[in-house]
């Protein structure tokens, strides 16, 4: 009786040897094949890992050490506002452009209500008040603002669309003010200050 342990015939044992390592060889790779498809290369029994995600580099947060409750009220005296237009002359078809420029003038911190609700602008021509932003405010909000010395805030600019108002123009056509190179100025007032100057500006 022949085995693979012991073979006996007519083949030489050398023969007999070459066979089982080649059915080992055969049965490894079977059981290789299996694990693959069992467990998938890099699955894990834990949690997957979370992403790596880059920071931005230039990221910087301002901190206020000073609690507003503690920084004083901006004196009179210590405000300067001034008013800006963005042109000194305007073509026919042309719109001004209005901001004004608030600085705290003084040597500490302090801070100021400047919120719409406290700012307005004016425009007239000689004696004749033209145009005033108050006239059909919609939306005035309040705000308190720390401002910082010589560190000066400007204004987000308005538009002024070359008509006179009042307070009874706000739903209605208004009337086109005088032009052909004639002059007005832009007044500014805000947190209870008004401008020293005027910003003059000819229309065409």
């Amino acid at each position: 009786m022949s085995t693979l342990r012991d073979p006996v015939g007519p083949e030489r044992k050398a023969v007999y040897v070459r066979r089982r390592i080649a059915v080992l060889v055969g049965l490894l790779a079977l059981i290789g094949f299996i694990v693959l498809i069992i467990v998938k290369p890099g699955s894990s029994g834990g949690a997957a890992a979370a992403p790596e995600v880059e920071l931005p580099g230039e990221v910087v947060v301002e901190e206020t050490t000073t609690p507003a409750a503690d920084v004083p009220v901006c004196p009179a005296g210590e405000l300067q506002v001034t008013p800006i237009t963005d042109r000194e002359s305007y073509a026919a078809d042309e719109q001004p452009l209005l901001s004004m420029r608030i600085e705290n003038i003084g040597e500490i911190n302090c801070q100021a209500e400047l919120g719409t609700a406290a700012m307005s602008f004016r425009i007239t021509s000689g004696s004749d008040e033209v145009w005033r932003s108050t006239d059909c405010q919609v939306d005035a909000d309040r705000r308190s603002v720390i401002l910082e010395p010589a560190k000066p805030l400007e204004t987000e600019a308005i538009t002024w669309d070359r008509t006179r108002s009042s307070t009874e123009t706000c739903s209605v056509d208004r009337d086109g003010v005088t032009a052909e190179g004639a002059t007005y100025h832009l007044h500014v007032s805000a947190a209870g200050v008004s401008s020293n100057s005027t910003a003059p500006f000819l229309l065409y």
